[in-house]
């Protein structure tokens, strides 16, 4: 599984030109499902998105994270996060999860979230988005389950 981390001031995403989910501070997550992904990997996801320390304290640290600010998360699906770009010039998503394998791991990952006390706003599963992120640092951070480091 793999996330793309925003840590942002704010975010929202509309479907249709309809606002479907709008935060405040926290972080907008891009995610992306693997075919081989598990339960395990949302799990691990999700408690790294949770716990990350990417919020300034007093000090001007990034110490804190998202319950010790009041943050929220709005997470989007994004199944391009596995296009393998390495042959030709037109992306292979042969990497990621089907559709429907995918939704139910998304969904996952969400609940989880909120089951720490995160509010949690989603977007459409397989809508076309317009997301307006307002990264604030910038601060994005790289998450895969799978990679080893």
């Amino acid at each position: 599984m793999r996330a793309v981390v925003q840590r942002v001031s704010s975010s929202s995403v509309r479907v249709s030109g309809g606002l479907v989910g709008e935060i405040g501070r926290g972080f907008t997550v891009l995610l992306g499902v693997g075919s081989e992904d598990t339960e395990e990997d949302a799990r691990y996801i999700a408690d790294k998105i949770a716990n990350l320390r990417m919020f300034e304290d007093e000090a001007g640290k990034m110490n804190l994270a998202l319950r010790e600010v009041g943050g929220e998360v709005l997470l989007i699906s994004q199944f391009t996060l596995y296009g393998d770009c390495r042959k030709g010039r037109r992306p292979s998503y042969s990497g990621a999860a089907s559709p429907s394998r995918a939704e139910g791991m998304y969904e996952l990952v969400a609940g989880l979230l909120a089951a720490t006390g995160i509010p949690v706003k989603t977007g459409v599963f397989q809508a076309m988005m317009m997301v307006d992120i307002r990264n604030d640092g910038p601060v994005t951070i790289l998450l895969d389950s799978k990679k080893e480091f």
